[in-house]
């Protein structure tokens, strides 16, 4: 059975796709008014689901005739996609930026469901257990080695 948050990250992904430029525009309160929850639920289901780790820039504003805009980001080249990937997982990286880092990937067609299923396991907590730093500093290292092992077999 999916979560309220599966459902309405699911609904703003097909309106996404349904849009020419990949950009939507949302008022908050009425998408939180169609799925009859609160609106701090849209909050959480866009800075949990729609992450620049994934591949989104999300921009608000404020007030009466305020609303959501979220895009999906797009890269210019494959070495500019590298680097905001290597950037983001900079030399410490938490569960869920690795997680966001690895469904990026997939999303990039850089891998297949089943190699990021593989990778979200060996840098999850559970393998890794260590104190938090040496943890986050080892999954960081974990990931940049995988991040470049997949962009350096990309051209053959």
């Amino acid at each position: 059975m999916s979560s309220i948050s599966d459902i309405i990250e699911r609904h703003l992904l097909e309106i996404m796709g349904a849009s020419k430029e990949g950009t939507i525009e949302i008022k908050r309160s009425e998408v939180a008014e169609l799925f009859q929850c609160v609106p701090s639920q849209i909050n959480y289901v866009i800075s949990t689901r729609f992450t620049v780790e994934k591949g989104y820039l999300v921009e608000s504003k404020r007030g009466g005739g305020g609303y959501i805009r979220i895009c999906k980001a797009k890269t210019s080249s494959d070495q500019a996609l590298f680097d905001i990937l290597m950037r983001h997982i900079g030399p410490s990286c938490n569960q869920a930026k690795g997680v966001g880092v690895i469904e990026r990937m997939v999303q990039e067609g850089l891998m297949k469901e089943r190699e990021a299923l593989l990778m979200k396991n060996m840098i999850s907590r559970h393998v890794l257990e260590l104190p938090i730093p040496v943890r986050d500093q080892i999954r960081a290292r974990m990931l940049r080695a995988m991040v470049a092992t997949l962009f350096s077999g990309k051209g053959e």
